[in-house]
């Protein structure tokens, strides 16, 4: 699928996340073991980056796609799958909000981080039921937003110094709000009995300090870097860099000079009859 450039794509090739991905790996297989993958299932994985979660799922014998909408991270996923030894993995440049992709093809789709990032929510969860077979099921890890674990403060200082974003905008955010999750997917056709729910945490692991790993966010996440900016010129980076510093210092739980940060985030089960 040719993917037009849009300030989401734009947002997620400007840096290189495969740098912060992989201090996503341990927990990323971790998760996998939950979903109850069976060889020779197929697997959709959307927003898959450059397949911390979508490798994993490769290794238990599914056949697996990989969707996301940076060119980048598509290629990078395509080179790790063929490092690996996986030809039942491949990646492709996709929309979650237009996949073009047949009807009930999937008996998983997930999406860990990714698809709550698509600009429109209602489309995301439209396709992603679309794609699934009757007694698939769908599995969401969303950030939440207030919470006080890394991620969600990240973008909290993050977006308090970046320009207000455009009008219609929807926060993602928005994803780690069960209320707002039942919306979207009643919406989608799916009963509000089988949608659930849980907390979970995910652990990001660097071995250098928690500064060293707060340098590969802002020189490798988009939003962190798009932060960077808009505080450079309103001669508010120095303050900004001393939020984050202070924040990734207080979450930090490694010892020995390494770092090792838990996050909380909401896991969301969707069963598609």
């Amino acid at each position: 699928m040719d993917v037009p450039m849009s300030p989401n794509r734009a947002l997620w090739e400007k840096g290189d996340f495969t740098r912060l991905a992989a201090t996503m790996r341990e927990s990323g297989e971790q998760l996998v073991k939950t979903l109850g993958i069976e060889r020779g299932m197929r697997v959709l994985d959307l927003g898959c980056g450059d397949g911390t979660t979508a490798l994993p799922e490769a290794k238990l014998g599914a056949e697996v796609l990989g969707v996301d909408i940076a060119a980048n991270l598509v290629e990078a996923g395509n080179r790790r799958a063929r490092e690996a030894g996986l030809p039942n993995v491949k990646f492709q440049h996709g929309d979650a909000c237009s996949l073009d992709l047949p009807d009930r093809t999937f008996d998983r789709v997930v999406s860990i981080f990714g698809a709550m990032f698509a600009p429109k929510p209602f489309d995301v969860a439209r396709e992603m039921v679309r794609v699934t077979k009757p007694g698939g099921v769908i599995t969401m890890g969303n950030w939440i937003p207030g919470d006080p674990t890394l991620v969600a403060q990240v973008l909290r200082v993050s977006s308090a110094h970046t320009p207000a974003p455009p009008e219609g905008f929807i926060s993602p955010m928005t994803w780690g709000k069960e209320e707002t999750v039942y919306e979207r997917f009643t919406k989608a056709g799916v009963p509000k009995g089988d949608i659930s729910f849980s907390r979970e945490t995910y652990v990001f692991n660097h071995p250098g300090t928690p500064r060293e790993f707060l340098r590969l966010f802002r020189e490798y996440y988009g939003p962190m870097m798009n932060a960077f900016e808009a505080a450079e010129k309103n001669g508010k980076a120095k303050q900004l860099l001393a939020e984050l510093e202070e924040l990734f210092e207080a979450q930090n739980q490694g010892r020995g000079g390494k770092t090792s940060i838990p996050a909380t985030f909401l896991r969301v089960t969707v069963r598609v009859s």
